[in-house]
């Protein structure tokens, strides 16, 4: 089962199709510029950042239907879990691959998918789904940045257990390339939503995935059926190049270092005999 939240859980519909890596990086180093592309006059700024958000969906609605064209989630050759949420129901969402007991997210093109997980709010537009009655839809990461413990729970519903198939769990999970999220003391206490920009959207992310993280190790620890998690963590950065990590910079130089902060932290793990057992375990998908 692959799980991914926001630009995860495009990588996750991604590897979901059976498209190689280095191809996935591939859209992300030639057509980030295109779905972020860069402001510069003011008066527009304003109008989008205050009325219609940062970005349109457009161009990574184009990006994503040259990748995942009519494909549908039935598509799938892996279970998967992406969250999103939806707030036309006030509550969370996760579209799922069928293993036997599940078919409502068959037929929905993974292009809708995509953008629904991706939706961040104040950068792009809600995502409006046809198939579910137009329900609208925000990234998933405004309650499951990291989607961990959503694979758990999946797995202890279905397939982990007394009675069950299997009696144990592998959780493999990849950090993103964080940012440098403390603050100084002294902050103006007061603050309004122009204060806050970014930091209101960003300061949820890191803080659930934090806490997901925190959860997990101690699952691991306490659960009567044996939870082996392990986790990659994000490579180190310094103040001076926290620029480099917003959420929507596509910028050449951007891409460079978060790429090579992935080759980086790719070349470590890669040694690692811990890791190396994830892929050495025989994988099943069995529909019931």
């Amino acid at each position: 089962m692959i799980c991914g939240t926001s630009t995860g859980g495009l990588i996750a519909l991604a590897l979901g199709l059976k498209i190689p890596t280095p191809e996935i990086s591939k859209i992300y180093i030639d057509q980030g510029g295109t779905i972020f592309p860069r402001r510069t006059k003011i008066g527009g700024i304003i109008r989008q950042t205050f009325w219609r958000g940062k970005y349109s969906d457009a161009p990574l609605r184009e990006v994503l239907q040259n990748v995942f064209k009519e494909a549908r989630v039935k598509d799938l050759k892996n279970l998967v879990c992406i969250p999103s949420y939806s707030l036309t129901d006030a509550r969370p969402w996760i579209f799922k691959r069928d293993h036997g007991e599940l078919n409502r997210d068959n037929e929905t093109l993974l292009v809708d998918v995509a953008l629904a997980t991706s939706a961040a709010p104040t950068y792009f537009p809600l995502c409006e789904i046809e198939r579910y009655d137009q329900k609208q839809f925000i990234d998933g990461g405004v309650w499951a940045n990291n989607p961990t413990l959503v694979g758990v729970i999946e797995a202890l519903t279905y397939f982990v257990g007394q009675g069950l198939d299997y009696q144990n769990i592998e959780v493999l999970s990849v950090s993103s390339l964080n940012n440098t999220a403390g603050k100084p003391v002294g902050l103006e206490r007061q603050r309004s939503f122009v204060n806050w920009r970014n930091d209101l959207f960003e300061t949820s992310l890191i803080g659930q995935s934090a806490f997901t993280d925190y959860t997990m190790k101690r699952l691991s620890e306490l659960n009567h059926i044996h939870i082996n998690y392990v986790r990659i963590p994000s490579e180190q950065i310094s103040a001076e190049q926290q620029h480099l990590v917003q959420l929507d910079c596509a910028r050449p130089k951007a891409v460079n270092f978060i790429r090579g902060k992935g080759n980086d932290r790719g070349y470590l793990v890669g040694k690692d005999p811990e890791i190396a057992q994830f892929f050495k375990t025989r994988k099943q998908f069995k529909t019931q």
